[in-house]
């Protein structure tokens, strides 16, 4: 059995084929409006539909909208819109720590942007007398801030088994090679399906959004105690995130072969390295926002 190759975005590629792939900045508007998407259908559908309704609709949505986001995205920057799945990335070997600090920032720029937008809306509604109360509704809390009164143990156990399953399932996907029967739909069906399936779970325990992103715009705009629970929300799916990177990393299949051909030299570098073969009187500022060094 092949071991699957790493998506063509994320991927530490040798310096000639770097140049070929997108700049840092386009890479970086697709992940803040991806996760801008996500965000405002994730929160938007359970913010606008009747109380104590069925949490399909709103996990469909948040699901539906991921699969979307990854099919007119992914080719630009991978389709991350999550810090998880970027964390999980950056411990498998698959991007590099200045382009998953920056990958995050955009997803938390969209993700704060989205919810934003949801806040001036509900501000318009004669019948909402205060939107961070109506924000409280679909922000992630524990106890007496959960529907069954999950205790912190189970909130934080359940964020972090949520995104090891979201981040194994992405870096599986994503790296499977289409030359090998693999296609390249099926990264954003699995990833948004395992999305609708956990929010299912996650809204009946406490809003879990398996997203940091999300869970940070969401308690921004809420009452005081979300900010104070938000640490569990921030620490949990990254460390699900972190055991997910570190299993493939075990398996070999953070880059496909462990090692590739620097252009023009014949010379190999570990994957994981970057190539040290940049052009004459280029800065490393300026192959960083052309994406040579993302």
């Amino acid at each position: 059995m092949s071991s699957p190759a790493p998506a063509p975005h994320d991927v530490l590629l040798p310096s000639g084929l770097e140049a070929a792939r997108p700049g840092l900045l386009p890479r970086l508007g697709a992940e803040a409006f991806g996760t801008l998407f996500i965000v405002v259908a994730g929160l938007g559908v359970p913010l606008f539909t009747i109380p104590d309704s069925s949490p399909l609709p709103a996990a469909l949505a948040a699901g539906l909208a991921v699969t979307a986001a990854m099919l007119a995205f992914a080719h630009v920057s991978g389709g991350h819109f999550n810090p998880a799945i970027t964390a999980g990335h950056l411990v498998a070997g698959r991007i590099r720590p200045g382009a998953a600090a920056a990958y995050a920032s955009a997803q938390l720029v969209g993700a704060l942007a989205g919810a934003f937008a949801l806040y001036g809306i509900l501000r318009t509604l004669p019948g909402i007398a205060d939107s961070r109360t109506a924000f409280d509704t679909v922000t992630a809390g524990f106890g007496e801030h959960s529907i069954i009164q999950a205790p912190l143990a189970a909130a934080l156990l359940l964020e972090m088994l949520g995104a090891a399953i979201v981040v194994t399932v992405f870096l599986g996907t994503s790296g499977s090679d289409t030359r090998d029967g693999g296609s390249r739909y099926a990264a954003p069906v699995a990833v948004g399906l395992s999305f609708a399936v956990l929010l299912q779970l996650g809204q009946s325990v406490g809003n879990l959004p398996f997203n940091p992103a999300r869970a940070v715009a969401s308690a921004v705009f809420s009452s005081g105690w979300a900010l104070e629970q938000l640490w569990v929300f921030l620490a949990a799916p990254l460390l699900g995130a972190a055991i997910a990177g570190l299993v493939f990393r075990s398996m070999g299949t953070a880059a496909g072969a462990g090692a590739v051909v620097q252009a023009g030299t014949g010379e190999t570098t570990e994957a994981g390295e970057p190539a040290e073969t940049a052009e004459p009187g280029s800065s490393e500022a300026q192959e960083f926002f052309d994406g040579k060094r993302g």
